[in-house]
């Protein structure tokens, strides 16, 4: 039996060698039958078409919804979160002293019908020490919300463009043109500054800070990047991500603006 299998063996692989190559045959005579140019066109959509497939498989699966709350401690951040979560203060003011995360469908969105992507939404601490923890959020931000207290601007003007500086200047948020959303809080208030006002004093501290930060650049192992044209007052419009303002209220919970460039950076 066992010499009966093997006699038989080569004779089914030569079978199949026989059907294989006149498979091969036919092919090639179809292929030679159509006119070079059509074959060349043919090839040519078939890899553009997957290479166009492929490319958008990575981007759908590196699509970030992390969007960024950073700020000085007392601009409202945490109200802001809580505002966009759920819809109220939680009793107003709140510190933070560790970041406060989660993932959800924006408030504003909860009755709306079909499906919508949640976003990830994180507030960093403002305390000077505590914010070296937002460089473990930024690899990760589809966009950055950075608030500053438009009814106490003025004294703190300078800290507030500083730490806006190092985002803006991070090599992180530069390379991968993070956009920035310069939000301007607590604008219900009367005697509370409004965004152009906020936006061009911000700007020309910044100014004074490229010209203070120049002479130790080289030495500067957290800013890989310098902001403006040599030669020229700063504006935002010079810097390599886009950076927006926008007015705000997460007391009276007048935050569409915000919602608005979250939903550019998360499509829902």
């Amino acid at each position: 039996m066992l010499s009966f299998v093997m006699w038989k063996l080569p004779e089914g692989m030569e079978q199949w060698k026989k059907e294989l190559e006149e498979w091969l045959n036919r092919g090639i005579e179809f292929i030679n039958q159509i006119p070079p140019t059509q074959l060349y066109i043919a090839c040519a959509v078939l890899l553009l078409t997957t290479a166009l497939l492929l490319l958008l498989q990575v981007f759908r699966r590196k699509k970030s919804t992390t969007i960024v709350l950073a700020g000085l401690s007392g601009s409202g951040k945490t109200v802001l979160f809580y505002q966009l979560r759920d819809g109220s203060t939680h009793q107003g003011t709140v510190t933070s002293m560790e970041p406060n995360e989660d993932t959800f469908v924006l408030h504003s969105e909860s009755t709306k019908k079909g499906k919508i992507k949640p976003v990830h939404l994180v507030d960093v601490p403002g305390h000077s020490r505590l914010r070296p923890k937002l460089d473990e959020f930024l690899p990760q931000a589809a966009g950055i919300v950075f608030v500053v207290d438009a009814l106490e601007f003025l004294p703190n003007c300078s800290a507030a463009s500083e730490y806006l500086y190092d985002i803006l200047t991070n090599s992180t948020v530069v390379k991968k043109k993070i956009p920035v959303l310069i939000c301007c809080n607590k604008t219900d208030k009367v005697t509370a500054h409004t965004k152009e006002f906020i936006r061009k004093q911000m700007e020309k501290e910044i100014d004074k800070l490229r010209a203070s930060r120049s002479a130790v650049s080289e030495a500067d192992m957290t800013n890989d990047f310098t902001l403006g044209i040599p030669g020229q007052a700063f504006s935002f419009s010079q810097c390599h991500n886009k950076v927006s303002v926008a007015e705000a209220s997460g007391l009276t919970g007048e935050i569409s603006q915000v919602e608005q460039f979250i939903r550019e950076q998360v499509k829902p």
